[in-house]
């Protein structure tokens, strides 16, 4: 077998209809267009969303909700994370750069420490905001909960 010698499977090739070619291709006249009309005139293109008449698509789904502009979106991080976090790098206190540079978060993210798992070591945590149940959590094993 030679790059020279292949050829494509039986079949699978079909050759390209060519239009306009004269009468006798059975293709020429009217070029697969029909008789008159914006469609059979060239440089027709019809607008983006048109459906004949009918109410179109974007008209007919009725809006809804809205984007709050104001709103806050934080990047929850349980308290299992940075239990584990902590003990991986013999950690005293946690803070936002400690997330960056595990992968946790990127640069721009805001965090938010959220109690899910248990805390054993007592911790320092700085974040952007707080669960309730986190700072209790946090407390209750003698660490602080700080908000940035």
């Amino acid at each position: 077998m030679k790059l020279s010698n292949l050829k494509p499977a039986e079949g699978s090739i079909k050759t390209r209809k060519r239009i306009g070619r004269g009468q006798g291709s059975g293709l020429g006249g009217t070029s697969t267009r029909g008789h008159n009309g914006a469609k059979s005139r060239s440089g027709y293109s019809r607008k983006i969303g048109f459906e004949g008449g009918q109410m179109p698509l974007q008209r007919r789904v009725p809006k809804f909700g809205f984007n709050n502009i104001n709103r806050v979106e934080y990047k929850g991080i349980n308290l299992d994370v940075v239990q584990g976090l902590a003990e991986a790098k013999q950690l005293t206190k946690v803070t936002k750069s400690d997330f960056i540079a595990a992968g946790f978060i990127s640069s721009s993210q805001l965090v938010k420490v959220l109690n899910n798992g248990s805390l054993t070591v007592k911790l320092d945590v700085e974040a952007d905001a707080f669960s309730k149940s986190a700072i209790a959590a946090i407390e209750a094993v003698g660490g602080n909960a700080i908000k940035l």
